[in-house]
């Protein structure tokens, strides 16, 4: 079963999640939310949550 890890807040940002979570190894889909506000879904397969979201914090402190 696929996870919401974040919800990102343009396209751009969520391309950057997913090719460093996808860099390190996990599985990623990116969804819309809403396409007039620009939001996307990051899900990951519930399965890696534990380990995405310590790689997670990492990709959001240093991209932003």
């Amino acid at each position: 079963m696929w996870t919401v890890i974040y919800i990102a807040q343009s396209d751009k940002q969520a391309e950057t999640i997913r090719e460093r979570l996808s860099g390190e190894g996990f599985l990623v889909k990116v969804r819309p939310v809403s396409v007039a506000r620009q939001q996307y879904e990051i899900l990951v397969p519930e399965s890696e949550l534990d380990e995405v979201q310590e790689v997670l914090k990492d990709v959001l402190h240093s991209a932003y």
